[in-house]
C-alpha cells in the first residue's frame, strides 16, 4: 500500500520517515518530496508497505500524531494520475474565469470562449 505522509517537520530526513513506520511492518520505500529550486524538503512524502493490513495499522497509529513538535497526517495515497496527455486545463486562475487554464478549457478571461467581449455590444462581460 502507498501511504501519502504530510505536515512532516522540514528537518526530517528520509531515513526518519522509514523508521517512523517500520515498527508496523516492513517499508518498501520511504520518500520526501523535495524543491527542485532548492532542494529542501516541501513537508510531505510517500512510505510504500507491501502488506495492506500492516500500512493500515501504521495509518490509523500515526494519523495526527507528533513528530518533532508538528501533527502529521497519514493516509492511504491516492491514484496517481496519468501525466503526459497534455490535458492541462486549469481551474480558473487570474483573470480566466470559470474555466480557463493552459489550453482554454472553458471561458473566461480575455479569450475569445467568453469573458470580456467587444464584439458583442460593447463593455459588458458574458
Amino acid at each position: 500500500m502507498n501511504i501519502f505522509v504530510g505536515s512532516l517537520p522540514y528537518q526530517l530526513q528520509e531515513e526518519d520517515l522509514r523508521a517512523l513506520f517500520e515498527p508496523f511492518g516492513e517499508v518498501s520505500s520511504a520518500k520526501l518530496i523535495m524543491d527542485r529550486e532548492t532542494g529542501r524538503s516541501k513537508g510531505f512524502g510517500f512510505v510504500e508497505m507491501p502488506d495492506d493490513e500492516s500500512a493500515q495499522t501504521a495509518i490509523d497509529a500515526l494519523n495526527k500524531s507528533e513528530v518533532k513538535g508538528r501533527s502529521i497526517a497519514v493516509s492511504q495515497a491516492e491514484n496517481k494520475k496519468p501525466s503526459g496527455g497534455g490535458d492541462r486545463r486549469g481551474g480558473g486562475g487570474f483573470n480566466r474565469g470559470g474555466g480557463g487554464g493552459y489550453n482554454r478549457g472553458g471561458g473566461g478571461g480575455y479569450s475569445r470562449e467568453g469573458g470580456y467581449n467587444r464584439d458583442r455590444g460593447g463593455d459588458r462581460w458574458q
